[in-house]
Parts: structure tokens; C-alpha cells; sequence
């Protein structure tokens, strides 16, 4: 329903989207945007006679602004906080944002930050118009008005929502044919995953998203691949998903007896003893690539096994380390309480039996709600944690931020409270540079002090498999996920 300055493409690269044409200064402090032209707001009783007008760089001020704006509260406000000019006394400057004219704008930093484009192709910054919010107030969420290549019909939460074509939508395909091709689209939002998956099966679905765990026999061998009965009968899309899936250790105190699991030796051994290929095969037939080469998963660009000594599976090692540590095949280790979710259990019944078997190690389960799990965590409650970290944006310095030292929870992303000062100094230093050999040396140096200090376990790298109908055409995903409809068609 919405387009911003930039998009991410399939393969997460930024691409202009209404931004026409965009300088940088050679500081890299000030962007500098002309937007395109004839770009019209959805129809809406938000604007006089219903009719959506030209989007203009006001528009652009006004929701960037918005983001900031303490009285709207806006989830995405960490966007721009900590990168937009700020005055002497660090209150936000008044022109972080300026329209220079009718269609071109500048935005001006307080530091250098060579993922602001890839922020600019988030969610969160893209346009909308102060009519619509001035108009329906808190209810603004139910009568989104973009520029998008559809706008929303209908919308029962938790249940359906039904967007129909924008038949003023600005793009067009490469024989000129205007955008999009489908005149509507529904989504059902189902949580009996199982359901779901037979109404695909009986055809009342034409594409689904998230597989069930339960069902991933049907769709994959054990070795990751696809079933050919279900290939023949369906169209099938498993592609990597920039998650990293690990288990995390709190790093606040220094007594190691009373917690063996600040001894550096014994989060190795741990780690050592995970039979990664083992755990893919048997809890998620196949799906995700080992997590072996560090902690920046394998779809991110700057991504390189070579660079980075990760933990392979060698019980003899691990063994080693732990008798190093003083508990030689287990004997004086406590027994330790891993905290998870309700949905993950499984897995983490999976990593008990390993770390018993191979290391006479005990530890005990405890499963929570979700929401209570990650309030546990983020408060520091939860001394050993199962843990997932999705990007917000394709770039490793979002992997990297949450080792930080600055960004602690629970205000920040860092759950293991891990400070180094070798990597706040690598962290700094990468954010400082345009030169993207630089960076990614900086990146993949980080990279091997967290395969080293060990503050998070890494497990897998997540895939993502995507079902459609054959006749479903042109429907696009990227490794974010993002489903792509523009071009989306249904053959005759």
C-alpha cells in the first residue's frame, strides 16, 4: 500500500523507488533527494472530493517528522534517533529535515551512517500524508492512504484483509503496461498452521507463507531438498532468511562457581558438542544452513565462511575445554536451567539430550509464552536463553549492534550485556567509513571476537520456504521475507 524514497530488491539490494535522483555529501552527513513527479495519494474522503493529490517533499518532512514526534510514539522512532543532526545541547536541530522545494528534500546526520539508504527502504519511513492522520486520529492505522500499488478494502484484524488495485498506481512494466496486474488480493491470517496448510492442499489458497514444523515432511527430504511428488504438484521457493537462530549467555557477574557459564571454556565445550547438521535434519528436515561461520547469517552480503574459524561439531574438544574448565565429563557441573518459548521447546529438548550425552551436562528446560520469555530475557532474569535475531535492514551492522556495549537491554538489542572494547572500537570505526572493503574487514574482525568470546551459541542460519498454486505468476519474495505483488498474475 505504500512506497518510500528506496525499496529492497530480491536479493536485498536498495533501489530508488520515488526517489528520482539523491547526492551525498563527502562527509557522507547530508542527503540530498528529488522526488518524482506525479506520484499520486490513494483516493480517500481524506482529501477534498475524495481525490488523492500529488505527493510532494512536504510530504516526506511530515512523516519523517512524525517518526520523531514524541506524542505519536511510533515504534519505528529508533530509525532516525540516533543518526539525524542534533543541536549543541542534543535536542533534535529543527532542520534535520528541510524541503529545498516543491519536490526535493535534505536530510542532514549527526554522524556518518552508510546503511542510511537501506533505512530509508524500511516500512517505517514510507510516505504518508497529514490529511489522512488529521482526518481519522487514532483510527489512522485502519485507513492507511499511500501511494501503493494497491489500497485496502476491508480489514477485520487477526482474520482478512482485502486490498483492491490502485488504478492511479505510477509504475508501469517493461512493455508499459500499467501496475499492478491483479485487481485484488486477500489474505487470511490463520493460527491453526496445520489448517492452513491442508486448505493450500484443497486449492483455497494460492500461496503460504511459515510451513508448520509438523508439515515440512510432506514438502522436504531430511537433506533440505524438495519432495518431488510436492514439486510436481506445486510451485516451491525455499530461499535463505536473514535470521540468525542461537542460544545466548548473560555475561554480568565474574564469580565462575556459582555460574559456570561465565567461564569461557565452558561456553566453547558447549558449543562444540551441537551436532548443528544433526539438529537441521532432525528437528526442521533439512531447513537452514548450519551456523558454523560466525554469527552474520549467509544472506547478508558481506557474508564470507572464509574469514571466520566457527565451532564445529568434535566431542573430543569439547570435552577437553570442559575438563580445562575443571569438570571433567560433567562431574561437579550444576545443573543449569536453559529458558525458551513454548513453540521452540523441541529444539531445546534436542540441544539437553546433546550437551548430556557429550558433556554429562545437565540442564533443565523451562518454557515460557513468548511475550514472557523476551521480557525475561531483555530484563536480564534469564542467565542461559534460546534467542533469534531478524535484520531490519540487510546490512551485518545490524547483526553487530547487538554486541555493543552502548546498546544494553532492555533499551538496546544487547541481551548478553557482551563488552569488548576491541569491537565497540571496530563497531565505531566501520560505521566511519564509505569504503566497503573497510567496513566488511571490520565487520568479519567482529565477527570472530563473538566466535571467540562466545557470548551467543550460534545454532542455524534460517531459511524460508514459500508455497503458490502453479498458475500463480510474477509473485515475488525477498530474503526478508517481503511478498512482492506488483507483478503478481494468475494464468488463464
Amino acid at each position: 500500500m505504500y512506497n518510500g524514497l528506496f525499496n529492497f530488491s530480491e536479493d536485498l539490494h536498495v533501489h530508488p523507488e520515488l526517489a528520482e535522483a539523491y547526492d551525498i555529501s563527502e562527509d557522507g552527513l547530508t542527503y540530498t533527494f528529488k522526488i518524482k513527479e506525479g506520484v499520486y495519494l490513494h483516493d480517500d474522503q481524506a482529501f477534498e472530493n475524495g481525490r488523492g493529490r500529488e505527493v510532494i517533499a512536504e510530504d516526506f518532512v511530515y512523516t519523517y517528522k512524525r517518526l520523531l514526534d514524541s506524542r505519536v510514539k511510533a515504534k519505528g522512532a529508533w530509525v532516525f534517533a540516533d543518526k539525524v543532526k542534533r543541536g549543541p545541547n542534543g535536542a533534535l536541530a529543527n532542520d534535520w529535515i528541510v524541503a529545498l522545494d516543491k519536490y526535493r528534500i535534505k536530510i542532514t546526520l549527526s554522524r556518518r551512517f552508510p546503511a542510511f539508504l537501506q533505512i530509508l527502504a524500511m516500512p517505517f519511513t514510507k510516505v504518508i500524508p497529514k490529511e489522512a492522520e488529521q482526518k481519522y486520529g487514532l483510527d489512522f492505522r485502519k485507513h492507511p492512504v499511500g501511494t501503493g500499488p494497491f489500497m485496502l478494502k476491508y480489514w477485520r484484524e487477526k482474520e482478512r484483509l482485502i486490498l483492491i488495485k490502485n488504478p492511479r498506481y505510477w509504475k508501469r512494466d517493461i512493455k508499459n503496461r500499467p501496475l499492478p496486474y491483479i485487481d485484488a488480493v486477500e489474505a487470511l491470517f490463520n493460527e491453526d498452521k496445520a489448517k492452513a496448510f491442508l486448505d493450500f492442499e484443497k486449492g483455497f489458497l494460492d500461496f503460504l507463507t511459515n510451513i508448520p514444523i509438523a508439515q515440512l515432511p510432506r514438502v522436504l527430504n531430511k537433506n533440505g531438498s524438495t519432495r518431488l511428488d510436492f514439486k510436481s504438484k506445486y510451485g516451491i521457493e525455499k530461499k535463505p532468511y536473514i535470521l540468525t537462530e542461537y542460544i545466548g549467555f548473560l555475561l554480568e557477574g565474574t564469580d565462575q562457581k556459582t555460574n559456570p557459564l561465565l567461564n569461557l571454556k565452558v561456553r566453547k565445550a558447549l558449543s562444540y558438542a551441537i551436532n548443528r547438521e544433526y539438529l537441521l535434519s532432525t528437528i526442521r528436515n533439512g531447513l537452514g544452513t548450519p551456523g558454523k561461520h560466525g554469527y552474520i547469517p549467509d544472506a547478508i552480503s558481506s557474508y564470507d565462511a572464509k574469514y571466520i574459524d566457527g565451532y564445529t561439531y568434535n566431542i573430543k574438544k569439547a570435552q577437553k575445554l570442559l575438563q580445562g574448565a575443571g569438570y571433567p565429563l560433567g562431574r561437579g557441573f550444576p545443573e543449569i536451567t536453559l529458558n525458551t518459548y513454548n513453540t521452540d521447546k523441541a529444539l531445546c529438548t534436542f540441544l539437553q539430550k546433546q550437551w548430556s550425552q557429550n558433556l554429562g551436562i545437565k540442564v533443565k528446560v523451562v518454557a515460557n509464552q513468548f511475550a514472557t520469555h523476551k521480557d525475561k530475557v531483555d530484563q536480564g532474569k534469564a542467565r542461559f536463553f534460546r534467542g533469534s535475531w531478524r535484520a531490519d535492514y540487510p546490512d551485518a551492522e545490524n547483526f553487530l549492534a547487538m554486541f555493543y556495549s552502548k546498546n544494553e537491554a532492555p533499551a538496546g538489542p544487547n541481551k548478553t550485556r557482551f563488552k569488548d572494547a576491541t569491537f565497540d572500537k571496530l563497531f565505531v570505526e566501520s560505521q566511519e567509513t564509505d569504503n566497503t572493503f573497510t567496513r566488511y574487514g571490520n565487520y568479519h574482525a567482529m565477527d570472530q571476537l563473538i566466535i571467540d568470546k562466545v557470548p551467543v551459541i550460534v545454532l542455524y542460519y534460517d531459511e524460508v520456504v514459500n508455497l503458490r498454486q502453479k498458475n500463480i505468476t510474477g509473485l515475488k519474495t525477498n530474503t526478508m521475507n517481503t511478498l512482492i505483488l506488483e507483478k503478481a498474475d494468475i494464468k488463464k
